[in-house]
């Protein structure tokens, strides 16, 4: 089964993760011909997942939030959700693909970070990291189609590696000092400051109105900047960071249910309890005892493939 499925919106396509097994992964790595013909998608979409690839042949371009670079093999490109993207004039593409969601970052909170630096550009040269990239992916594959016991936190481990030597190559560092800053399009800059202000402690439990005001915007223009973006609204985001900051501390804490919804931004417990359901298709307790083990959330497709391999 091809682990993308592709859903519309009213203006873009937007490619979900799916799962043909539920008790599997929110990941899966494969080629483009092994993940799907979506993988090469020549139509601008956007994602509800996280995608690194790497590409090591073919010819054409990659276009992300509108900006074009060729296909230069051996080369990086790191699509974070929302974000636009898609093949341009592509030819015999040919590469690894990783494909993962927000739960499958939790040991490794910064990741997430890295990844929207790493995604600033729509592709960048491999360089030095090329050889070490393609062995670890290489690894990653095998890891992936055998299941060996641990294979999961093997995965995990692999994928933080990965993310570690993608940000050193070239071009992730920022500009040369001196170098003429780059045109940034108003909506993406807004959305990467109402990023960095949500992932602060604590920011997931602020409104909508206080993040309008901090970055001096009124509600209905922040609203539309954001959703320009992300396509995805400033309420949805913080809902989402929320569930994301109680996934964290169930996993990764013994703390109560209560210091966690007041963590999360909940003055009332209960009502953590029935968001966290809502979002999750699970309670708090229920997600807590799957935790060590593989967790999915029923309620949003995700992606793996069969456990035969991908």
């Amino acid at each position: 089964m091809d682990p993308l499925r592709n859903t519309r919106l009213p203006d873009l396509p937007l490619h979900r993760l799916e799962v043909p097994l539920p008790h599997l992964m929110p990941f899966a790595i494969g080629t483009f011909d092994t993940i799907g013909p979506l993988s090469r998608a020549s139509f601008p979409h956007r994602h509800t997942f996280y995608e690194i690839v790497h590409v090591t042949g073919g010819s054409g371009a990659h276009v992300l939030d509108l900006v074009r670079r060729p296909v230069e093999p051996p080369q990086l490109c790191v699509i974070t959700p929302g974000q636009v993207h898609h093949w341009a004039e592509a030819d015999g593409l040919t590469g690894q693909v990783v494909l993962f969601d927000e739960d499958f970052l939790l040991p490794h909170a910064d990741d997430a970070a890295a990844l929207r630096v790493l995604a600033g550009r729509p592709g960048h040269p491999a360089a030095d990291q090329a050889a070490p990239i393609a062995a670890l992916l290489a690894e990653m594959g095998r890891e992936y189609r055998d299941l060996r016991p641990g294979y999961r936190n093997v995965l995990r481990a692999c994928l933080h590696i990965l993310i570690t030597r993608a940000s050193r190559t070239p071009g992730t560092a920022g500009p040369p000092p001196g170098a003429p800053a780059p045109a940034r399009d108003r909506s993406a800059e807004l959305a990467a400051a109402f990023g960095r202000l949500l992932c602060e402690p604590g920011g997931a439990g602020r409104p909508v109105g206080w993040y309008a005001r901090e970055l001096g915007l009124s509600a209905g223009h922040f609203q539309t900047l954001v959703r320009r973006a992300t396509g995805l609204s400033p309420g949805r985001l913080i809902r989402r960071q929320q569930t994301l900051e109680a996934k964290r501390l169930l996993s990764g804490t013994t703390m109560t249910v209560r210091q966690i919804a007041h963590l999360a931004g909940f003055s009332d417990p209960a009502y953590f309890c029935r968001f966290f359901r809502r979002e999750t298709g699970m309670s708090p307790g229920e997600f807590r005892d799957r935790a060590g083990r593989n967790h999915h959330d029923p309620r949003i497709e995700s992606i793996a493939a069969h456990p035969d391999g991908p």
